[in-house]
Order: structure tokens, then sequence, then C-alpha cells
């Protein structure tokens, strides 16, 4: 059975998606929540699973606390749903090719180093741009520049805002994510 690491800085929808979608699943199972912040709500969304939780600081990450977890679990991927740290060299290097994440844009646009949630909807209304959507692509060492595996398009029209936007970005971030880290594993 394929086990999978989720990391989360916030909210959790995606990895709650994520965890029921492979809730029944024969092939792999989320093994594993870690969020950097003590408060995120994903760690309640993953007690709801029964998935076990974890916790780190930057300063843990970067000592490579995270990354002993992770061997210590037996993780075979990594997924990022939301997560807003820089992974560190070694972590990537420990996953690779098994490491993916989601971002809200359509890459190459809007991403790199503070290119997340709000801001890239923002960023994609003052631009005037009439379409935007989702990327999932495996993480390298640069900001939001690894490959691309799958990329999916929404409208954007005159009357959005960024709120409404993001509504548009979510929906096909809860319909494809899954599926596609299926499609990997």
């Amino acid at each position: 059975m394929t086990k999978i690491a989720i990391l989360a800085s916030g909210s959790g929808t995606n990895a709650e998606k994520i965890m029921e979608f492979f809730s029944d699943s024969s092939k792999a199972q989320i093994a594993l929540v870690a969020s950097n912040k003590a408060d995120a709500f994903v760690l309640e969304r993953a007690k709801k699973f029964g998935v076990p939780t974890f916790t780190f600081s930057r300063k843990e990450l970067e000592a490579g606390i995270l990354l002993e977890k992770l061997k210590e679990e037996k993780i075979d991927w990594v997924i990022l749903a939301g997560f807003l740290l820089k992974i560190p060299v070694e972590l990537i290097r420990a996953f690779p090719e098994r490491m993916v994440n989601i971002h809200p844009a359509l890459l190459p646009n809007y991403g790199g180093k503070g290119m997340y949630g709000s801001y890239v909807h923002e960023a994609v209304k003052a631009a005037g741009d009439t379409q935007t959507g989702i990327t999932i692509h495996l993480v390298n060492e640069h900001y939001d520049e690894g490959k691309i595996i799958f990329q999916a398009a929404t409208e954007v029209n005159q009357d959005d805002t960024p709120d409404t936007i993001a509504k548009k970005v979510h929906a096909l971030e809860h319909r494809y994510f899954a599926e596609v880290i299926a499609s990997l594993i």
C-alpha cells in the first residue's frame, strides 16, 4: 500500500478532499497530515478521518525533523496542499518525482515567492486575464517551477472579483487534485 503524507498550512479543504478520495482505496492511504501551524484547521480535518498529524516549526523543517518523521512513517509520496513554506532541498531530494504541489493559477503565470491564495487571484483580476485555473506539478528547488503534470482552466468574467475567482479555482482543485494524485501513484 502506497503511503501518502499531506503538508498543509491552513484550512485544509484540498487535504480533506484527498483524504475523502483515498479513504476506501486499496492502493494508497493518507498516512500523515503535517503542518507548520499548530492551529491549522487541516489538523482537525485529519482527525475526522483518523489520520495521524504532526506539527513542526520552520526551524524544525530546515533542521530535517519533518524529513525524519516522513522516513519513520515510511512515506512514499508527499503532497503539498496549501503548504506555504519553501521545501528544503534535502526533503525534495528524498522524494524525487514523488512530491506534488497544486498552484491556484496556470503556471508559469502568477507563480513564485509570495504568489499564493488571494494574492494570485488579485493579480489575475488586476491583469484583466480572461482565464485562470490550476496547475498540479512536481516540486523542485524553485517555487512553482517543477514539471507540470496537469492543468485545468476556468473563465474569468469582467464582473468576477478575486473572491469569485477563488471559488472557481477551488472548484477545479477539489474536482481534480485527488484524481491526478491517484493517476500518479
